[in-house]
């Protein structure tokens, strides 16, 4: 039995295959190309993931596909006829398909299963009832309530740019106060039935996030006027603590709780979930958003519509490309670049633990993509917590980016409790956790505000070369804890390619690169 699977055509679109009840890829395609326009079929992607499956498309059985909110439906129908011959389609609705990929990846056998977005097929949110293989839509959200417009909105008022940068505001709120909690629980309409007040937002302003004279008194400034710098943590702060209390009150209390779409890439979410107490688990989708729908869609066919009892791993969430020793020569060599070809995986670990000893940041790629915009140590850059100028080189030399987006620390799973307290979504950096006040002072430059620090739990079954370089790391320095963070640059997604990888290591402050078993060094 051989399933494509498609999301997010019109935005962050992916693809991934289900071979005989495995998922065997799963690849976005902005990884593979940076051509892709909205309402177009992920091409490479598709092709990809056919090829690590082994699969021709001739021989695929079943194409689902996350229906996208536009005119095209019937013409990519017919093209995914043309190229998928023998196959049935199956259309899935959006929420849907988040709620597939959210429960039928986690643990639990029922669940309150919460989707939350800014809109997809006119509902912003949902939330079901799952039950062995049944989803049963419970409450929903349509627009213009919305929890992820809001979010949108204020991202645009801080002056970054709404549907791309919510990220920024999330960790800019880390730092912040509760003077405006209430505010935008107002807003929201938190204990009123998540009704949100539209009269904090006006049609005639097209800047500012579109928010009205009446917000901006409540602020205490002027209609219209930039937001003083003071009063950009208090606001973030406000907004994603206000979020929190709404998820919460749409999720309820007292079963497991899953949690997909957009908002479910919000790290702090997903902790607030989980200290909650309201819960017997809880479980997020790695990549939550549309691109993840390509999982969503493969989950529903498997199980709600084929009804087959088995669920398919996700496995360590590495589910993207490889490459051999041969691939990574011909294109080292192809650029003239020198190398040294490590023999051994003693070698290369002993190698890269020398590395970072001597406070050099070093770019890390190795094994299958991931799946997803987080690194979970196959497309890394690495730093030791040791180096006092991690923060800075990291950050303001490599990355480019503000001082509070801060990176994750990397730690082997079986020893994290001594440094961190931090719930199971750590497995793929999906929340973040608590740093030991014992330890408050080494992981300073990684603390987000009232000691948060994003971590990242590696097993030696999700990871084994990644796990066996922590431990390295821990025998040199008394310390198992990399600095880890996202091998990409310019706004660029994960590298995926041995060439993408070369020219971002020579496109940037990194000083040593190990792709494979090659060492690049500058």
């Amino acid at each position: 039995m051989l399933i494509v699977g498609i999301g997010g055509v019109l935005r962050s679109a992916s693809a991934a295959v289900l071979k005989d009840g495995e998922i065997a890829a799963a690849i976005e395609e902005n990884k593979l190309s940076r051509e892709h326009r909205p309402g177009e079929l992920p091409l490479h992607a598709i092709q990809q993931c056919l090829r690590i499956a082994g699969a021709p498309a001739g021989k695929v059985d079943i194409v689902a596909l996350a229906r996208p909110i536009s005119p095209i439906g019937s013409q990519l129908h017919l093209q995914l006829r043309t190229m998928f011959p023998a196959s049935r389609v199956v259309v899935v609705e959006h929420h849907a398909a988040h709620a597939a990929a959210a429960y039928f990846a986690s643990p639990f056998a029922s669940a309150t299963v919460l989707t939350l977005d800014r809109s997809g097929d006119f509902r912003c949110g949902a939330r079901w009832n799952a039950e062995g293989n049944q989803l049963t839509l419970d409450q929903e959200l349509y627009f213009p309530d919305s929890f992820g417009e809001l979010y949108g909105r204020v991202t645009e008022l801080l002056g970054y740019q709404s549907g791309a940068d919510e990220h920024k505001v999330q960790w800019l709120s880390a730092a912040g106060d509760d003077r405006y909690r209430s505010l935008f629980s107002e807003i929201l309409g938190v204990g009123r039935g998540l009704r949100s007040d539209r009269s904090f937002f006006t049609a005639d302003r097209l800047a500012h996030g579109g928010f009205s004279a009446k917000f901006f008194e409540r602020l205490g400034i002027d209609d219209g006027a930039a937001i003083p710098a003071a009063l950009r943590e208090p606001l973030a702060a406000g907004l994603q603590r206000a979020m929190e209390d709404a998820v919460l009150e749409l999720a309820g209390s007292g079963r497991p709780l899953c949690l997909g779409g957009g908002l479910a890439f919000n790290a702090l979410l997903v902790a607030a979930l989980e200290q909650s107490g309201r819960f017997p688990g809880v479980f997020v989708q790695p990549n939550a958003g549309n691109a993840g729908n390509a999982l969503g869609v493969l989950y529903h066919v498997w199980n709600v519509v084929l009804g087959e009892s088995s669920r398919p791993s996700i496995g360590n969430f590495c589910l993207g490309p490889s490459y051999s020793a041969e691939e990574i020569k011909q294109v080292i060599e192809n650029c003239k670049l020198r190398f040294r070809y490590l023999l051994t995986t003693d070698e290369l670990v002993d190698t890269a633990v020398a590395e970072l000893g001597d406070h050099k940041i070093v770019a890390w790629m190795h094994g299958r993509m991931e799946f997803g915009p987080r690194a979970l140590g196959n497309r890394s850059i690495l730093a030791s917590p040791l180096d006092p100028y991690s923060t800075e080189n990291l950050n303001a030399f490599i990355k480019h980016r503000e001082p509070f987006r801060k990176f994750a620390a990397s730690v082997p799973a079986e020893v994290a409790g001594e440094y961190f307290e931090v719930g199971p979504n750590a497995r793929f950096l999906a929340t973040v956790g608590k740093v030991r006040p014992a330890y408050r002072d080494l992981f300073r430059a990684a603390i987000l505000g009232a000691d948060w620090v994003r971590v990242h739990t590696v097993s030696e079954q999700d990871n084994p070369l990644y796990w066996r370089l922590l431990h390295a790391a821990g025998r040199r320095t008394g310390l198992p804890v990399l600095y880890n963070t996202s091998f990409n640059l310019f706004g660029y997604p994960l590298v995926c390619t041995p060439r993408d990888a070369v020219r971002s290591f020579y496109s940037s402050g990194i000083d040593t690169m190990f792709v494979g078993n090659f060492l690049l060094q500058k």
